[in-house]
């Protein structure tokens, strides 16, 4: 018997509540504390001078930089409030390309020269800081012996006070840079893409109304996620170290009858939830929705819409908060995308649109006909942007964990289409008949827009095959992992629509210039955009083999793997993109496409390592042990003088567990070998391909032998706990 999984059995079957270390949650409002732990406008109006504030401001919307007096001014009143909150120390939170935040602490309190004991804390302190960092992956960008990092204040997010146990930090979001000011981070090419489609999209905007001056995009996440005791968590070497089951028969009953899904959220799960959603309310994350997703013992949670930036910064957050919290539960939160095999995975959709100054979405069609043309401007330009650049989209959410979802059957597919649903392709296949219709043929279309009352709520099924869907007033990009951040795709979305933009003007400024109303180029343009784009428009089921056949005909791209998604980053028109754009300078983009090359290799390299320890320290043993129990048994029998058909189950079984122990430890030789080959390329490249196509292939196969012998051994032997234990023990 499995000392370690009935051990953990036992732990769950005999704790009680009072094990459990609940949270009170406060008898007020949400209304009453949202925001209490974070520098924000009230909290700054109390402790900022005017002028202070007002620069503070000027720096949030404009990127207006503070002057050195100010600076201290802001840090000064940030101090004094993080220590009437409680913090002793702060530190400046960053986003590594780990793909989780960073964090070192420095304490208020200093001793002066002459031994007196002071709280610090000034502006230089505030905007920049050099916390080395030098572990961190750079790809390059910096030597070794020169590995500083620096990082910078990001006065556009809100710092804020984060709470472990009874300790109280002040958190300053913030980029992370080398010494020369090339991204180390998620942060700084996402501000850089923000800045860039506002650029692009005002000109576009002041078509249809003058006023606008400013243009953000929106983001709102959707947090999908799997919780298990901590008990079974620790149980699972695979789970400690790799964050997902390597090795695990399916549970006879898996989600077959969708009875978890919106189902009634168990009293245990519901306390966390709750807790959890306390904790995002005090730091500002305006966190709405919760319920069961399909997977047994899958869950999800998403905010209300914010700026995209902030929305990151808050997302970021939120895994971290998802951990401590899942700890005072006894609880362990699984954030991998695909933890268990048969089960649906986690994502994590990110749904885009754009905002102006002057409160209006750019993808909201409204409901005044004479509006709804600059809608069509921005949809169109969008679908288009997404055409041209879709392997770019692609690689932005490509990742080791994430493989296991995409062109699974329960994600959308590797191959980026774009759903509107019928509503909207009516309209654009009007658009494209339209060859001679000039402005009555635009009024023709706006006025059918018009007629449709509910456009903006929701006109299509959310085809949940789809990549990239329209939801009424923005899309949704499905295919994002649920450990990922979600700044790097929304980076690529910032670019390429801001870059179709761009065309999008110059093209409109050209027919204009030719003679054409504003209004007839700009249809003009609509136009040539739909039908250009028309190939990646797709209504069906996109996990469908038709569709793979059929995409293949229109010349749309499918790339299963990451190796081979992630060259879209370092292709030509990719990197014209980036440096046209500014989003990254080449050796900016050279260096985080090494840095995901290797991101991919160590967790192949630490997947592949574990599951060969696993199989030669735990199912081995217990399989060899059962079948030297099931050899005594059919010796015994034999000895007995009985005829050997009554033992032939007994020998068929001996026979399986025999060939499956085999077939474990030459796959474990096999996978060393293929280690041994992929480690010896120079180029992270050719690892990264090799771990794709020679080492991952051994692990399924490794796996299948494992499984079986799962199946076929008494189950007080075996040692790993079961697929129905992690998922259904609450």
């Amino acid at each position: 018997m499995s000392i370690s999984r009935f051990g953990a059995l036992d732990t769950i079957i005999n704790r009680s509540n009072y094990d459990l270390e609940y949270v009170e949650i406060p008898d007020s409002k949400i209304s009453e504390f949202f925001g209490c732990n974070v520098f924000n406008d009230k909290a700054m109006q109390k402790y900022l001078t005017p002028k202070a504030y007002t620069e503070v401001k000027e720096a949030i919307s404009t990127g207006q930089k503070l002057s050195r007096e100010q600076a201290d001014v802001v840090a000064d009143g940030m101090k004094r409030w993080a220590m009437e909150m409680g913090a002793t120390h702060y530190t400046h939170w960053f986003q590594p390309l780990t793909g989780r935040t960073a964090e070192k602490h420095d304490s208020f309190f200093t001793l002066t020269p002459d031994g007196q004991v002071l709280e610090e804390f000034d502006g230089d302190t505030l905007v920049q800081q050099e916390p080395d960092g030098s572990s961190f992956p750079g790809g390059g960008l910096r030597s070794t012996f020169e590995a500083r990092g620096y990082t910078a204040w990001d006065p556009s997010s809100a710092a804020f006070i984060f709470e472990v146990g009874e300790g109280r930090t002040l958190c300053i979001p913030t980029i992370f840079v080398t010494y020369g000011g090339e991204s180390l981070d998620y942060k700084l090419p996402l501000l850089k893409s923000q800045a860039y489609i506002e650029e692009a999209a005002v000109p576009v905007c002041q078509y249809f109304d003058p006023a606008v001056t400013h243009v953000k995009t929106t983001l709102g996440w959707e947090q999908e996620y799997f919780l298990v005791d901590e008990a079974l968590f620790n149980a699972r070497p695979d789970l400690v170290l790799t964050g997902r089951t390597l090795l695990g028969k399916h549970s006879p009953k898996g989600q077959q009858l969708d009875d978890h899904y919106f189902g009634s959220i168990p009293e245990r799960v519901f306390a966390y939830m709750r807790d959890l959603e306390t904790e995002c309310h005090k730091l500002g994350i305006p966190v709405r929705t919760r319920h069961n997703e399909v997977g047994p013992g899958q869950y999800e949670l998403a905010p209300m819409f914010e700026e995209t930036n902030l929305a990151v910064d808050h997302n970021q957050l939120l895994m971290d908060l998802m951990d401590r919290v899942a700890a005072r539960h006894k609880l362990r939160v699984l954030l991998h995308e695909k933890p268990f095999a048969g089960v649906n995975g986690s994502g994590k959709h990110n749904n885009w649109s754009m905002a102006t100054n002057t409160g209006k979405n750019l993808l909201s069609p409204g409901k005044k006909p004479g509006m709804n043309l600059r809608f069509l401007t921005f949809f169109v330009a969008t679908i288009q942007a997404v055409y041209k650049h879709a392997d770019l989209l692609r690689a932005s959410v490509a990742s080791a964990s994430n493989d296991h979802r995409l062109g699974a059957n329960e994600a959308p597919p590797a191959i980026i289409s774009v759903f509107i649903g019928d509503t909207l392709t009516k309209v654009l296949d009007d658009i494209e008949k339209g060859e001679d219709q000039g402005i009555s043929g635009v009024k023709d279309i706006l006025d059918l827009l018009s007629k449709i009352p509910n456009l903006e709520l929701d006109n299509t099924d959310r085809n949940r095959t789809s990549p990239f869907a329209f939801t009424g007033n923005k899309f949704e990009i499905r295919m994002v992992g649920s450990t990922m951040n979600c700044a790097a795709p929304m980076t690529i979305m910032n670019t390429i629509v801001g870059k179709q933009l761009k065309d999008f003007y110059e093209e409109v400024e050209g027919l204009k210039n030719g003679g054409k109303s504003q209004e007839d180029a700009i249809f003009e343009v609509i136009r040539k955009y739909v039908i250009e784009s028309k190939a990646i428009r797709f209504e069906g089921d996109g996990y469908s083999d038709e569709w793979r056949d059929e995409a293949a005909k229109r010349g749309l791209g499918n790339t299963p793997n990451t190796p081979d998604a992630l060259d879209a980053y370092v292709s030509k028109s990719s990197k014209d993109l980036f440096l046209e754009s500014g989003v990254f300078t080449e050796k900016e983009l050279d260096a985080h496409y090494e840095v995901m090359c290797e991101n991919y290799i160590l967790k192949l390299q630490i997947e592949s390592r574990t599951i060969s320890e696993l199989v030669l320290n735990h199912i081995i043993p217990a399989a060899v042990k059962y079948q030297t129990i099931l050899a005594e048994n059919v010796k015994t029998l034999k000895e007995a003088g009985m005829d050997e058909s009554s033992f032939e189950a007994q020998k068929e079984i001996l026979t399986g567990i025999s060939m499956h122990i085999n077939g474990v430890k030459k796959g474990v030789d096999k996978i060393y070998a293929a280690i041994e080959a992929a480690d010896s390329h120079e180029h992270a490249e050719k690892q990264a391909k090799a771990y794709a196509t020679e080492v991952k292939p051994v692990m399924d196969e490794i796996r299948d032998h494992a499984d079986q012998l799962e199946y076929l051994v008494d189950d007080t032997e075996w040692p790993l706990v079961k697929y129905r234990e992690l998922m259904f023990m609450r």
